[in-house]
């Protein structure tokens, strides 16, 4: 029997799975968040953690890492060359052999499409956009953060909401239903009692309260405050400027061309007012028709499916 190992690695957790060559799984763990760029340890640190999680699977299915023919990872913060080779090398130290590594915004593509070629835009704790064309021929856009304009991701939403709620307690401005969504669930009475979010924000309560305002910002926008409706026509011209400058640069055999969408930010929340206007306009500046859809199916199950494509000599 030939076993596969993927690893879904973002910046709040790692999927680590087993797979049999039927691409059937055979046992997972969850192991903490492994981008490199949110450690304080950097590339030794998210060595560590993959290794770690790695070893935990094969403990947990009963068998040693060397029985595992190939091992496929998809990984936020993978953005440039350096950054591959900086953990590849540091992978190969600890003994890790027959892998490779990928941005993880390439396994959605490979979770969600049909075929081969198709755009994968996820927004999580981040975002990117990555394409694979029908010549092989892989790009991502997005996933620098503010060097790229990156408005759509968990963090980015957080740093709006506060904003929203400071622009009208403290400056005057337009008000919005968010301060009293978040005042409620908090018992806040006094304006200074919101800037106890930011403390939230950086302190052990982080990831809920990251989830608890994402999700105050998204019902704000369902009962049609201006503020939070204004930034959600940001976050979707900016994620349609990213998906067609992919369908200019990349060449599809067929078309509609897939946008497989992933991430708690896309799939896993009320959010239409915010996903219709993606589709709106990522299909009017491509000029191309498009199908989005969303992903079901586990994202490391792409790399599974990826390993039995172009990695495995049985497929």
């Amino acid at each position: 029997m030939a076993y596969y190992i993927g690893v879904d690695g973002g910046g709040t957790k790692t999927a680590f799975a087993l797979f049999d060559e039927t691409e059937t799984m055979l046992a997972s763990v969850t192991g903490p968040g492994s981008n490199h760029e949110n450690l304080d340890t950097g590339f030794d640190g998210a060595a560590e953690i993959l290794m770690e999680g790695v070893s935990a699977l094969c403990d947990t299915a009963g068998i040693a890492l060397q029985d595992v023919d190939f091992t496929l990872m998809g990984l936020a913060g993978i953005d440039h060359p350096y950054q591959h080779d900086a953990l590849c090398a540091r992978l190969r130290a600890q003994g890790l052999e027959r892998f490779e590594i990928f941005n993880d915004g390439f396994i959605v593509v490979k979770a969600g499409a049909s075929g081969k070629a198709a755009i994968g835009f996820n927004c999580g704790t981040g975002v990117c956009c990555n394409g694979i064309g029908a010549d092989g021929t892989m790009l991502q856009r997005g996933g620098l953060g503010d060097f790229s304009g990156d408005c759509s991701g968990g963090e980015n939403l957080c740093v709006a909401v506060v904003r929203m709620i400071y622009d009208e307690l403290f400056l005057g401005l337009e008000q919005t239903k968010l301060t009293a969504l978040v005042g409620a669930a908090y018992g806040f009475s006094a304006r200074e009692d919101y800037l106890t979010l930011i403390e939230r924000l950086e302190g052990p309560q982080a990831a809920q309260t990251a989830r608890n305002l994402v999700g105050f910002f998204f019902e704000a926008a369902k009962q049609g405050d201006r503020p939070a409706l204004a930034y959600c026509e940001k976050m979707a011209a900016r994620g349609a400027q990213l998906i067609a400058a992919l369908t200019r640069e990349l060449t599809f055999d067929t078309e509609p061309i897939e946008v497989v969408l992933s991430g708690s930010i896309n799939v896993k929340l009320e959010n239409d007012a915010y996903l219709d206007l993606l589709r709106e306009k990522a299909s009017a500046l491509s000029g191309k028709p498009l199908k989005f859809i969303k992903l079901t199916a586990m994202p490391v199950t792409g790399c599974v499916r990826w390993i039995r494509q172009d990695f495995c000599k049985e497929a």
